[in-house]
């Protein structure tokens, strides 16, 4: 491969697949966490699981985490480099506060969030494996959904703003002839 053939990079995909990589780390750590916890937790995360009820946050936190905080991050990077690479539309100027709020809200959003959920779980679930009566169990997680919807807002918020500010760049002339994908 010729140094014309390198495809140019895109500092937001970049920014993206770094945001990516720092879930997946945050997301090592949980699962170890969590299986450690299915082992020698009291009461075991495993069992808060397939106890449902309330546990069942905990199964919908870390789903929901590992499918928006991870995959949907690393995902979110392709648009950008089709954006900046293959459009040739480079976010310059002050569209570039539009993927850093997207990049920012997001990821502290669905982490926030999720993670809440995946608490609120630990807390409920165990509690009804330790003896707690289920009509008693309803008012040790009922703070729990406010923040988680707080949460998410921000998210959404944050995902918002990334279509926005796309959809600003989108409609600028290209600044460079679009890339074309070469054979190997």
């Amino acid at each position: 491969m010729t140094g014309e053939q390198v495809a140019k990079t895109s500092k937001w995909a970049n920014r993206f697949i770094f945001a990516a990589v720092v879930q997946g780390l945050l997301a090592l750590g949980l699962t170890a966490y969590l299986l450690y916890q299915a082992t020698f937790g009291v009461p075991a995360a495993s069992r808060i699981v397939a106890g449902g009820g309330a546990g069942t946050w905990l199964t919908v936190g870390y789903l929901g985490y590992l499918v928006l905080g991870l995959v949907a991050t690393a995902a979110t990077a392709s648009v950008y480099r089709h954006l900046e690479h293959y459009q040739g539309k480079p976010i310059t100027g002050k569209t570039q506060v539009f993927p850093w709020a997207h990049i920012v809200l997001w990821n502290v959003g669905v982490t926030a969030a999720t993670w809440t959920m995946m608490a609120a779980g630990l807390t409920g679930g165990g509690a009804v494996l330790t003896g707690t009566p289920g009509n008693q169990v309803h008012p040790l997680i009922a703070a729990y959904p406010p923040y988680i919807a707080a949460f998410m807002a921000l998210a959404l918020a944050g995902a918002f703003l990334g279509i926005v500010g796309y959809l600003l760049v989108w409609a600028r002339p290209s600044k460079a002839p679009a890339a074309t994908p070469t054979a190997q």
